[in-house]
């Protein structure tokens, strides 16, 4: 079967009649050139010429040109044909218009669209039949290959390595992301998101929106038994090739980068065109589809097992008479390809199961008797209880030293023994975290009784040190702590790490160093006041944070203080602990060099003097010697001890100090609301907010809230999908144009705000002088 070949002429009010002949089959194409003067009076160039394609399409609608190069191929996709369709012509003659139209109506969509709103509903007329779609985007770009469904990776990012490979089952891009669709809107909506926002796009003379990359947009359709009655599952792929246009640089006039991206596309459209001569030759042995990435991706497309339509666009100006004359012969050598199409083989589940289990059978008995030849014992059998017992015993002897490495057979083996290593570390970790409950004694606690959300059933290792301070998390949603400045100088950062800057509370950490050992303290904090304070701050203007941090501990961040003094007071002695340890540690080892180099003194006396050994031959040492061996002893003994102390000590201490840290940001985040919500908002809203006022949740009036009865957003969708003059079909087409536009609207307020957001140091030396606005 040939390959059909296309041509659609673009409408202009200045068509070339006398020299562009269309046939009345509309399958015919003249064309007529004079002769030039500079050829002198002998002059035997041609001029005239006839082609003959498929189809020709002037002044054609989109959907004349779908119903006549598309539609049967999409059908017979679904039936497990293979298909491509490949838009080739000069710049700016329509090839980006016939295979995406214009995004903007529903009339005026072109061949991708109207493709996949037929799969889709194709396949919602099966009744026994599921068909999955799944898509994907290719775009190559000066012989670089980028995904345009993943912008993530960027251009120019090392990750982003796709390669063209030769595998069973035919030409595939790695590393390129394949996404599934469930409905049409879906399946739109990526391709206006990634041909609007993703794909390169130039200027010049004859083109504004000039594509300057090759596109392939690929379909995989898979169609199988809904009730799974029928294993057979039918697999095909669609793909919609919109190749980058011909330019010559004497017309576009093309400089900078425009130029180099004409030079890339000029070039691989000419290894396209020596591909295709050398595919309609029967006689060729050698297929050039390696010359460039475009004609490798294009291996399985061109000629092979599926159903290949080229559409060329052509201008009907005489001006571009020349390039228009170039693509009718590609059209025409183009024409001259065969293909065989041969529907794909169907893909049997249960028969490859039972293949890759024979296949995993005969493979385990080569590896025994492999095994068997090296002899060595081996099973390649799930491990039985009793094997997971084993091994759980060898590796609590690896652990206690009993056994210095653990024989490895398998990998069986090997997950069992990680697995059995997490158990064991896990088990530890339940040991650390009761052994510190019970130190510190925190399983009831009286300030557990003020809310019974404190109250819990199981203590949780995440909060050993503090169980309020979970439940205060989860009392309100958290906010990130807030950096105010305070008499115009702007904050000072504290002391620990992670710590916020000091604001009116710079001095919570000395306060509660100060009160960290007096422990009747608390009792003051949780007296909770008569208001008269709250009252004469209120009635007067702001106070300052300091007042208002003083009597927020007092009121409403009673709890989260105590809560922030009781950690602080641990962390303290802890630390305190920590450096006892470490100064006795230090000691211990001092005695121990002491002790050694007393030995080493002893040693070489015994030596001068002589050694007397006894009847076996070991060496007789005096009793000073013996005790300053037993003394060693015993200081490595409490070295060891002290160490492990330390680190014990010193992995509360970090803990404590990211409790410490979070209980920090929280209460100055609460204060930073309170003391907004109390000074800052008006009487009359605060009044407003009390329960039963006139405001809602939200901040909505009620007579705001009774007039509107549903969204604005829904109201509008509502009525457009009411009032659309394309019909009902039209409503998954316009939701995805108006998600994208709506991403691309707020892309672009992001990208103008930060913009505007400028650094004092980044302010240029012109724009310091100017007054602000």
């Amino acid at each position: 079967k040939r390959v059909l070949a296309f041509v659609r002429v673009k409408p202009t009010s200045h068509f070339a009649q006398d020299m562009i002949k269309l046939g009345s089959d509309n399958k015919s194409i003249d064309i007529y050139i004079r002769k030039s003067p500079r050829g002198g009076i002998v002059n035997n160039t041609q001029t005239d010429w006839s082609f003959k394609l498929d189809g020709l399409l002037h002044n054609a609608s989109q959907e004349m040109v779908y119903e006549a190069v598309a539609k049967d191929l999409v059908s017979k996709a679904l039936q497990g044909y293979n298909g491509t369709i490949m838009c080739y012509g000069q710049t700016g003659a329509g090839k980006t218009y016939t295979m995406t139209g214009a995004a903007s109506e529903y009339r005026n969509r072109g061949i991708i669209p109207r493709a996949i709103q037929q799969i889709f509903k194709s396949a919602s007329e099966f009744l026994n039949i599921l068909v999955t779609v799944r898509i994907s985007y290719l775009e190559i770009y000066n012989e670089t290959l980028f995904d345009l469904l993943a912008p993530a990776l960027g251009r120019g990012c090392k990750d982003n390595q796709l390669t063209v490979m030769d595998g069973p089952q035919g030409v595939y891009v790695k590393g390129l992301s394949i996404h599934p669709v469930s409905h049409e809107e879906e399946a739109l909506h990526l391709l206006f998101e990634a041909g609007e926002t993703n794909r390169v796009i130039g200027e010049h003379s004859l083109n504004k929106n000039s594509s300057r990359s090759h596109c392939i947009f690929t379909m995989y359709i898979e169609c199988r038994s809904r009730d799974y009655t029928n294993h057979k599952c039918l697999k095909s792929k669609i793909t919609l090739i919109d190749l980058a246009g011909s330019e010559r640089l004497s017309k576009t006039g093309s400089e900078g980068q425009v130029r180099i991206e004409a030079s890339y596309i000029n070039k691989s459209l000419t290894f396209l065109e020596q591909l295709v001569i050398a595919l309609a030759d029967p006689k060729r042995e050698h297929i050039p589809f390696r010359q460039s990435k475009l004609t490798h991706v294009l291996k399985d497309s061109l000629g092979g097992n599926c159903n290949t339509v080229l559409v060329t666009n052509i201008y009907g100006e005489a001006e571009h008479l020349e390039e228009t004359l170039s693509s009718l012969r590609f059209a025409t050598r183009m024409n001259w390809v065969t293909a065989e199409p041969v529907p794909n083989k169907p893909f049997y589940r249960e028969a490859s199961v039972k293949a890759l289990e024979e296949e995993i059978h005969l493979l385990k008995q080569e590896l025994i008797m492999h095994d068997c030849l090296a002899n060595r014992s081996s099973s390649y059998n799930p491990l039985t209880t009793a094997q997971r017992a084993e091994i759980r015993s060898q590796v609590q002897k690896y652990l206690r030293g009993v056994i210095k490495e653990i024989n490895i057979v398998n990998v069986r083996q090997i997950q069992e023994v990680f697995r059995q290593f997490k158990v064991i570390v896990s088990q530890q970790e339940e040991e650390v975290e009761s052994r510190l409950w019970k130190k510190y004694g925190l399983e009831k606690r009286d300030m557990a009784a003020e809310s019974p959300v404190f109250n819990s059933a199981k203590p949780n290792p995440q909060r050993v040190l503090l169980p309020l301070v979970k439940n205060l998390m989860n009392l309100v949603h958290p906010f990130p702590p807030v950096r105010k400045e305070r008499s115009g100088s702007p904050p000072e950062p504290s002391q620990d790490d992670f710590s916020p800057p000091k604001s009116p509370i710079k001095n919570l950490d000395e306060d509660e160093e100060e009160e960290g050992n007096d422990q009747d303290s608390d009792e003051e904090v949780l007296i909770s006041p008569s208001g008269e304070d709250f009252q004469k701050l209120s009635s007067r203007s702001p106070p300052s944070k300091h007042e208002a941090f003083e009597l927020f501990k007092k009121q409403a961040g009673r709890v989260i203080h105590r809560v922030f003094r009781e950690n602080k007071r641990i962390l303290i002695s802890r630390k305190k602990r920590s450096l006892s340890v470490a100064q006795k540690i230090n000691r211990i080892k001092q005695q121990m060099e002491a002790i050694k180099e007393a030995l080493e003194t002893q040693k070489q006396k015994r030596r001068q003097e002589g050694e007397y050994v006894d009847e076996k031959g070991q060496v007789i040492i005096d009793e000073e010697e013996f005790s300053l061996i037993l003394k060693l002893k015993e200081l490595k003994e409490e070295h060891k001890a002290g160490f492990t102390e330390l680190q014990d000590l010193k992995a509360e201490i970090q803990y404590c100090q990211q409790l410490v840290d979070k209980c920090r940001k929280r209460l100055i985040s609460e204060f930073e609301i309170w003391y907004n919500e109390s000074f800052y908002i008006p009487e009359h809203v605060r009044e407003a907010l009390k329960p039963g006022g006139n405001i809602r949740p939200g901040m909505i009036p009620i007579n705001r809230v009774t007039c509107l009865d549903e969204d604005e957003q829904d109201k509008f969708e509502q009525m457009q999908e009411a009032v659309l003059p394309d019909g009902p079909r039209s409503v998954s087409f316009y939701r995805a144009r108006m998600k994208t536009d709506q991403k691309q609207s707020f892309n672009r307020t992001t990208a103008t705000l930060r913009k505007m957001r400028r650094k004092p140091e980044q302010v240029p030396a012109a724009g310091k002088k100017k007054a602000l606005s």
